[in-house]
């Protein structure tokens, strides 16, 4: 069974982060000198106070985490994180209803960017920088995050967390140690953030733009300070800034780690996932370009800005825009809920089906008709000279057969529940995939996250977690399997 001591030790632990990042906000609230700073004040103190809680429950646990615990773990720390984090939103009424306020949350904290708000502009900065700081602390994850600050919060466990939370399906290893590993990762993460923000800095924003901006940019996120995201700018410099970090943040960070510290950049163009990555991003850059002049009548530069700033917005699942796509040809908005759904490079920040897994499908499919030819054929399915297990090739149709179903089945509730069908299959994949996009904007009928009824923001949610821990880590839990004693 579950070791329940250990999970209340660990999710004190992580209370207590999320106190520490709830009070950041309380310095931003009391520089601005705004009407949140109470809100802050009282969700911080309870959070902290449930921290003590779960502590005092776990004082007798020992660190012998199992692969049971971690999934357990992983699941309920990002729920339980949702809950404290919509205490803001609650506590200071700036979303009154408990249903959108823990909507709002869940989408920051498994950076899809949904958001019920119809006007965040007139909300308060702690409140605005709230809301990009969950994107930003969930863009790597939360208890990865806890990985490399306080390995020794889950001892000999870490493997099993970082398994549960990490995404794509390899696990690629920068150094022996997972601690040392998670650290390098966070280096890199901080710094892509730190130098996103003297970009944009440079580029015309001011502190607070460019910090929320470039937190929700580096974590491919979406969550904006304006109503009309990067477009309020109207400056082609900063949607280039901003298609180089979205970009930079969706290759796998360990082959970042390689690139940058290692000084290995022609092992970055020799991975099969990174071809692929950059392949789709040019080819379907220059073909809706290419239409936003035919039809469209855009100039050069500025089809090629749009066309490259929507499909790495997609395709990176961060879900910012810079146009107006709903006035695009329709061919468009198929090939960007389809570069939605495949993702960008797995160990990234971004959501989707991944590219490696993509790469692998293709191969699995080749090999499937050179073998109609050759029926004894022994053809191995490799990636980057790495012959890929029939296990894993096993579990990822399992994780395409799984992404596939939910998305039916999730549209399917959503068109029984009065969603048209266009907006319904849209939200399923849009959320799934953790990309958030605008539906005032981009999809359907004119219509708002807010506008859905109650229990459908609930799947909503359900959905973006699922998403964002890669499905299965959420749903073994629902097996009897898990909860039996051997």
């Amino acid at each position: 069974m579950v070791n329940f001591p250990l999970v209340y030790k660990i999710i004190g632990s992580l209370l207590f982060l999320l106190g520490f990042m709830l009070a950041i906000c309380i310095g931003v609230s009391a520089y601005y000198k705004e009407d949140d700073l109470l809100s802050f004040l009282i969700a911080t103190i309870l959070t902290i106070s449930a921290g003590f809680i779960f502590k005092y429950l776990g004082r007798n646990a020992n660190n012998n985490l199992s692969r049971r615990d971690s999934y357990f773990l992983v699941t309920s720390a990002w729920i339980i994180f949702s809950i404290f984090g919509m205490l803001p939103f609650l506590v200071g009424g700036f979303i009154p209803n408990v249903t959108d306020a823990f909507f709002e949350t869940m989408s920051g904290f498994t950076t899809t960017g949904a958001t019920i708000l119809s006007n965040v502009e007139s909300l308060p900065h702690g409140i605005l920088y709230w809301r990009t700081q969950t994107q930003w602390i969930g863009g790597l994850g939360i208890v990865f995050f806890t990985i490399a600050i306080l390995p020794s919060m889950v001892g000999s466990g870490s493997v099993k967390v970082f398994s549960a939370e990490a995404t794509g399906p390899m696990r690629s290893k920068m150094h022996p140690r997972l601690s040392t590993m998670a650290k390098w990762i966070w280096t890199i993460y901080l710094g892509l953030t730190i130098a996103c923000i003297l970009s944009f800095y440079l580029c015309g924003m001011d502190w607070f733009d460019s910090i929320n901006y470039a937190m929700t940019t580096t974590a491919t996120g979406g969550f904006s300070t304006h109503n009309d995201s990067t477009a309020h700018f109207d400056s082609p410099l900063i949607d280039y800034v901003c298609i180089l970090y979205q970009f930079l943040a969706g290759i796998n960070f360990a082959m970042l780690y390689m690139a940058i510290f290692k000084l290995k950049v022609v092992a970055l163009f020799k991975s099969s996932e990174f071809k692929l990555y950059i392949f789709l991003i040019t080819i379907t850059t220059l073909f809706i370009g290419y239409l936003l002049m035919l039809r469209n009548g855009y100039g050069l530069e500025h089809a090629f800005r749009s066309a490259l700033f929507q499909v790495v917005s997609f395709m990176t699942t961060t879900g910012l825009f810079n146009d107006d796509v709903s006035r695009w040809p329709h061919i468009t908005w198929v090939i960007l809920g389809c570069l939605m759904f495949i993702g960008a490079c797995s160990g990234s920040t971004t959501g989707g089906f991944k590219c490696i897994r993509g790469v692998m499908i293709f191969k699995v499919l080749r090999n499937e008709f050179r073998k109609i030819l050759h029926p004894n054929a022994v053809l191995p399915v490799k990636i980057n000279g790495q012959a890929i297990s029939q296990q894993r090739l096993s579990t990822l149709l399992a994780f395409f057969a799984i992404f596939s179903i939910m998305v039916l089945i999730s549209a399917t509730i959503m068109v029984v529940s009065g969603i048209d069908h266009t907006n319904a299959i849209a939200i399923a994949l849009s959320l799934i995939s953790n990309v958030g996009l605008s539906l005032e904007y981009e999809v359907g009928p004119s219509m708002s996250w807010s506008e859905m009824p109650e229990y459908i923001k609930w799947i909503c949610s359900f959905l973006m977690l699922v998403g964002r821990l890669e499905i299965m880590s959420v749903l073994v839990l629902f097996t009897r399997a898990f909860w039996k004693e051997n």
